[in-house]
């Protein structure tokens, strides 16, 4: 298993601004505005999967849409707006429903924030993510595949990869992360598990379950807080870092 002096500098190394140009988290950093930054963010989280290359461009398309204008872009939203923007498996129509009740969101019930914080107190079984989920999939009719692809359900047992990503981006604070969030502590994040980060845990020992679902999120946090029993979700970067420095070893 990985010492926890190797991890930790993998983390220094990694957690820093130069990180903050090849990530998706590099769209909310544009922002100054709380509100603004947790929109960018939940956007970005949306489509961050596939090739960073590919998705990025995506993004850069979407906010382009927007105006550079998060917050005003949700609240003005008009489906018009995105004309045929698509991403893989969400279309035009998936976006324009996410949007739409966004839009709700910050007009009636506070904003994601909010939103966020009444799953963290009043979690299903445990999980924070279903009450949130449960907001958009009451307020959509008849949704498509990449509707629930890009809001899916906790429910099932997934890993709830890029909920996890945004919960980190919003919560922790450091030099990318934004710690615009205070209802819940940094020990209550969970590791955004995708198959680079589960296949890198498996090697250095911090992962023995073989599927890549929420049960493997919580063994895998668990096994970190080893390390950092209040912030283990820093160790997000030390898993990009392992990887970049494998690949370069090959």
């Amino acid at each position: 298993m990985i010492t926890k002096n190797e991890i930790d500098s993998l983390v220094e190394k990694f957690e820093n601004e130069d990180f903050i140009k090849d990530d998706p988290v590099r769209f909310p950093n544009r922002f100054k505005n709380k509100k603004d930054i947790e929109l960018a963010g939940f956007m970005s989280s949306l489509v961050a999967y596939g090739r960073r290359d590919v998705f990025t461009k995506k993004l850069d398309k979407l906010f382009e849409l927007a105006n550079n204008k998060p917050l005003d872009f949700i609240l003005n939203f008009d489906p018009k707006i995105l004309g045929d923007f698509n991403y893989r498996f969400g279309k035009p129509e998936d976006f324009a429903q996410i949007f739409s009740i966004l839009r709700e969101l910050y007009s009636k019930d506070g904003g994601l924030e909010e939103l966020f914080k009444y799953g963290y107190e009043n979690p299903y079984k445990g999980n924070m993510f279903v009450p949130v989920t449960d907001y958009f999939y009451s307020r959509v009719k008849n949704p498509n595949q990449g509707f629930y692809f890009m809001i899916p359900d906790p429910k099932k047992g997934g890993a709830m990869k890029r909920m996890c990503m945004f919960l980190r981006w919003m919560v922790r604070k450091g030099p990318v992360d934004f710690g615009i969030w205070d209802f819940m502590p940094t020990s209550d994040l969970y590791i955004p598990l995708d198959v680079h980060v589960a296949r890198i845990s498996r090697e250095i020992g911090l992962l023995t379950r073989n599927s890549n679902d929420f049960k493997a999120v919580i063994e895998l946090t668990e096994n970190l807080k080893k390390y950092d029993p209040q912030d283990p979700a820093k160790y997000d970067f030390a898993m990009f870092g392992y990887g970049v420095n494998e690949n370069k070893k090959g």
